[in-house]
């Protein structure tokens, strides 16, 4: 059975969605590695800003089950990756092809470039999902074709143009998600929803977003700390929606340290800010409907509580989805 790039392709971009909203400023990003028998040999995704590259990571990961050197796994930086891979590779890369769901980087910054690694590595065939259009990353598929490699771009473009946009829109003006959990029956009252490992990637999310937003009445409530204690992050700085600015001070998520807390009844706030998250229920969505580029639901497989999203009516595209302990993650768009 022949598999095309599409196929592959499709592994990149649903490993680098594992990921989205944790990369800020950095693109999510993700990249698979296909023997010369069309065999897989890796599947991976940048993780975080300041790490390696997708690219870094599956060369790394293919690197090893070519040569059985495992010496390269004991390696974290993208920089010693990279030299480790010049001094060592031994042309083992020769009939490789590489599928990335973004043009490999062309500068160097925190980490070199992929471009260029992917040049001297020898690598012939790579295959691109989306042209960077950020001019000082772009310009790695000139790089490698001056190599002599062969470049295939647009590679399910639309969806590595899904994949992307957050990073294009938070570079050109701000970049703002809504994140709710809720049960199968549309609840999202009733005490705690998603699961640990949700939890977790909510507060991962957090460490890095610059803005969270959140309604005056879960406040009074819940009396959350909105912080990112899971992962040992920074809080986000808060914006409570509220007519009523009087809050009792004893709520957690007012002794945080070096956040700031604004209690407003509009959203002018959001313009000093890049990466925004918003959480709420059926209120705030119906809020925020006109300022939201995308949608993160959480959706856990139980049914109990009373009030939520059962009575909200709209229709979502669904640009990815994706199964971790029990909930089922959506990332998704409104239909316009």
């Amino acid at each position: 059975m022949v598999i095309d790039s599409n196929f592959y392709m499709n592994l990149a971009l649903k490993e680098a969605w594992k990921y989205q909203g944790l990369t800020y400023p950095n693109p999510a990003v993700g990249c698979v590695i296909v023997g010369s028998n069309r065999e897989l040999l890796s599947v991976e995704a940048h993780k975080r800003a300041g790490f390696p590259h997708a690219e870094v990571l599956a060369l790394q990961s293919a690197y090893f089950k070519l040569t059985k050197d495992s010496k390269i796994l004991e390696l974290t930086s993208s920089n010693d990756i990279h030299t480790f891979l010049l001094q060592n590779h031994n042309n083992c890369f020769n009939n490789i092809s590489l599928y990335t769901t973004l043009e490999p980087c062309s500068h160097i910054g925190k980490t070199p470039s992929c471009a260029s690694l992917i040049s001297e590595l020898g690598i012939k065939k790579i295959f691109v999902g989306f042209n960077d259009i950020n001019n000082e990353a772009s310009g790695g598929n000139y790089i490698i074709k001056k190599s002599g490699a062969n470049v295939q771009t647009s590679i399910l473009e639309r969806k590595a143009q899904d994949l992307i946009a957050p990073f294009n829109i938070w570079n050109q003006d701000r970049f703002v998600f809504f994140k709710w959990a809720q049960r199968l029956n549309g609840t999202t009252d009733a005490g705690t929803v998603s699961s640990a490992h949700s939890r977790t990637n909510v507060h991962a999310m957090r460490d890095v977003c610059d803005l969270l937003v959140i309604g005056g009445n879960t406040v009074r409530e819940d009396r959350p700390t909105l912080d990112a204690r899971l992962v040992n992050g920074k809080a986000p700085d808060i914006l409570i929606i509220s007519r009523e600015k009087i809050f009792d001070k004893s709520i957690p998520l007012f002794a945080v340290e070096d956040r700031e807390v604004f209690i407003e009844d509009n959203f002018t706030q959001l313009n000093n800010y890049k990466n925004i998250m918003i959480e709420g229920s059926s209120k705030m969505f119906e809020l925020t409907k006109e300022i939201v580029d995308y949608y993160l639901c959480y959706l856990a497989p139980t049914m109990n509580g009373s009030s939520g999203f059962e009575k909200v009516e709209e229709k979502f595209e669904i640009l990815n989805i994706d199964q971790a302990d029990q909930d089922i993650i959506m990332w998704m768009k409104r239909e316009k």
